[in-house]
């Protein structure tokens, strides 16, 4: 038995508990009624993940998110090293991606998103942060408490931890001191990764194999469709493919896998990177990833035929679609990100009962 085999094996031996307490079903032990929803599964973190839910959610309700917790700035590195807690403030955004669009829902968007401004301890921390890491306090499970958290948001799908253990980011980056341009060194923590001046060559994670949460690995396994991206390529996207667990899990899933691309570079982490140059990287970090489709704005893509030939290593089709604002702004318009999600799932989905 191969060492990725007997991970999942054991992983699959846990019935995590669904909403309410109630026993999630086992993999293919649940006959899916004609014209039922898909089931998704959307990978990455902070503002990139959002974007994917707000628009997921409004095709889907069947829908979890696999947040990354490596985050060691703000509000969310505050309580990781006061506390000894994972970094919330990634699942909080997903969290509040998630809630409807009615008062309710906007509401407690708001509320869980609002900052306090003091001159004391409580500045610039999050309300949801708060929230969150009292219920891990309280209850002692991540995933109880951001099952609790979500029902009274009302959110519309569910918010995971990819792991249970806070972790470090690590790269190595060729020029991060600009005075050393050539030199390639060791640049610790999210924050800091995010941000360097320098090219960024690969990323790893401290501890070097962390474990996956249970459920974070299960739906991956049952789900339709996987939505890894977009978001920040190397902080954000690329860490998911650093946990054994969830890799094997990406690898092995009956689950059809698109890759949702940025809209432009991030200055910084990926400052000058064309749309392929952004899956060259993710495939030096997981050579045996397969994809079904890329989605990219048509207008961001200036080389189609690069572009192409890379998806084409993956195994993967390219789809272009206007999905930005129309306000010239690098972020997604969730009503077109949608429209593209649901016509990539109608268009390339295998076909079953939910389509």
């Amino acid at each position: 038995m191969t060492g990725r085999t007997s991970r999942l094996s054991r992983l699959r031996g846990v019935a995590p508990e669904g909403r309410g307490g109630r026993l999630a079903e086992p993999r293919g032990g649940r006959a899916r009624r004609r014209g039922a929803q898909p089931k998704v599964v959307a990978l990455g973190g902070g503002m990139g993940l959002s974007a994917s839910l707000a628009a997921l959610r409004r095709i889907t309700g069947d829908l979890t998110a696999v947040v990354t917790v490596a985050d060691d700035g703000g509000s969310s590195g505050r309580l990781r090293d006061e506390l000894g807690v994972l970094p919330p403030g990634d699942l909080r955004k997903a969290l509040a991606a998630l809630c409807g669009d009615d008062e309710w829902g906007q509401t407690w968007a708001r509320v869980i998103q609002h900052r306090f401004q003091s001159q004391g301890e409580l500045h610039e921390h999050a309300v949801g942060n708060l929230l969150i890491v009292a219920l891990w306090e309280q209850l002692g499970d991540h995933v109880q408490a951001l099952d609790l958290v979500g029902k009274l948001l009302g959110a519309q799908g569910r918010v995971l931890p990819m792991s249970a253990v806070p972790l470090e980011l690590q790269a190595l980056v060729k020029g991060h001191d600009p005075d050393r341009p050539e030199e390639i060194e060791t640049v610790r923590g999210q924050a800091t990764v995010a941000l360097t001046p320098g090219e960024v060559q690969s990323v790893h994670l401290v501890p070097n194999d962390p474990p996956a949460v249970p459920e974070a690995v299960e739906a991956v396994l049952d789900a339709d469709w996987v939505v890894l991206g977009p978001g920040s390529w190397f902080s954000s996207v690329i860490p998911h493919l650093l946990v054994p667990e969830l890799l094997d899990a990406l690898l092995e899933t009956k689950a059809r896998r698109v890759l949702s691309l940025n809209l432009a570079p991030q200055p910084g982490e990926t400052e000058g990177f064309s749309p392929q140059r952004h899956l060259e990287v993710l495939g030096r970090h997981a050579p045996k990833l397969a994809l079904d489709v890329v989605l990219a704005d048509e207008a961001a893509v200036p080389d189609r035929d690069s572009l192409t030939d890379a998806a084409r290593r993956f195994g993967a089709a390219v789809e272009l679609a206007p999905v930005a604002r129309r306000d010239g702004t690098p972020r997604h318009d969730p009503e077109l990100l949608a429209a593209a999600y649901d016509r990539i799932f109608r268009m390339h989905g295998r076909i079953g009962p939910w389509r």
